[in-house]
């Protein structure tokens, strides 16, 4: 049976192979230059994960791990159907919206004494239990939440069953490597095998799976069991803010016939061709804004292999994508509901 292509690989062939997603030199160099200075600051860092998100967990420990992965298994389709009208989660006085609502709703939980991030108390939740921890403070419901519950029972079966309840136990077991961990999360737990077949070829984006990876290194510190010396061969996290980011900084060009989609708001389906053209397309891009920042610092005489990689180049975009949105309105983010991003 032919195996998936890694989802560097699975970018390569599909930017290769892209008909209505251009990956535009010109704009890769631009933007790399554009970025140049910003790879010092704290925002394109480690530790920009924690000082820079107020939610995510502070101390490095087993549960700071296990938020995490309650998280990242969560971490899919949040994108509004109308601007006007948001799913929103109320925590300590403050509003959160998108993937931040899935946060703010995990630590009020945690805050009302509710074990969320349990994988013996997440594998038996009730549907009910379910809306009642993620419930939105205005009138529109977190999206998909039929879904959310039965891959929470789901996951937090195999959680208990193979690796002891807890996701610390997957991360010793893949010895300090991200692509080890990266496996072990796709061959166990089904919800993250973000795969497609496009011209005949089994390519993946492990969208959720990365970040999970990424984000147990962040929150870890990138030491102990966290020190994943291969963290540089992830690439970044395919979804709907990236590619957005990408074509407005002039890195990416959509076809004239895949924008009025756009435009007209055609919702895709996961897998569909040009929805995997733009999420390859966006993989392949971010890898060479990376080779081309680290050529600008290899003739300053800097070796800046450290700090530049596609996971801090990812948490960067998407950050700007929403501290931008006004200024991106132009170009719309492709309409997919599904459990992948």
């Amino acid at each position: 049976m032919e195996a998936f292509l890694s989802p560097k690989d699975s970018a390569k062939f599909i930017a290769e192979n892209s008909q209505d997603v251009l990956v535009e030199e010109e704009g890769v160099r631009k933007v790399a230059e554009a970025l140049f200075d910003k790879v010092s600051a704290k925002e394109f860092s480690l530790a920009g994960w924690k000082s820079l998100h107020e939610l995510n967990p502070q101390a490095v420990s087993d549960d700071a791990v296990n938020w995490v992965f309650l998280a990242d298994t969560l971490n899919f389709s949040f994108w509004s159907e109308h601007k006007d009208r948001k799913c929103l989660v109320k925590y300590r006085g403050k509003m959160y919206s998108g993937y931040w609502s899935l946060c703010a709703a995990i630590n009020r939980a945690l805050d009302d004494g509710i074990p969320i991030t349990s994988a013996a108390y997440y594998a038996t939740m009730t549907l009910e239990q379910v809306r009642h921890v993620f419930r939105s403070d205005t009138d529109v419901p977190m999206p998909l939440i039929e879904e959310r519950h039965r891959i929470l029972n789901e996951t937090g079966t195999i959680l208990l069953e193979k690796f002891g309840g807890s996701f610390v136990t997957c991360v010793k077991m893949s010895e300090k490597s991200a692509q080890k961990l990266l496996r072990i999360v796709v061959e166990n737990f089904p919800s993250y095998r973000d795969e497609a077949t496009f011209k005949g070829k089994k390519v993946s984006f492990y969208k959720r799976a990365q970040i999970l990876v990424a984000d147990t290194w962040s929150a870890l510190e990138g030491k102990g069991d966290g020190c994943f010396g291969d963290i540089s061969s992830l690439t970044i996290f395919a979804d709907y803010r990236i590619p957005q980011v990408l074509v407005h900084l002039g890195a990416m060009r959509y076809s004239d016939e895949l924008m009025r989609k756009l435009h007209e708001g055609i919702m895709f389906q996961s897998g569909d061709k040009q929805e995997v053209e733009i999420r390859g397309g966006s993989i392949w891009c971010c890898g060479l804004i990376c080779d081309h920042l680290l050529e600008l610092y290899k003739k300053k005489g800097q070796n800046m292999s450290e700090r530049i990689n596609a996971v801090l180049l990812d948490y960067y975009l998407w950050d700007y994508a929403r501290d931008h949105r006004e200024d991106m309105k132009e170009i719309p983010i492709h309409r997919v509901r599904c459990i992948y991003y």
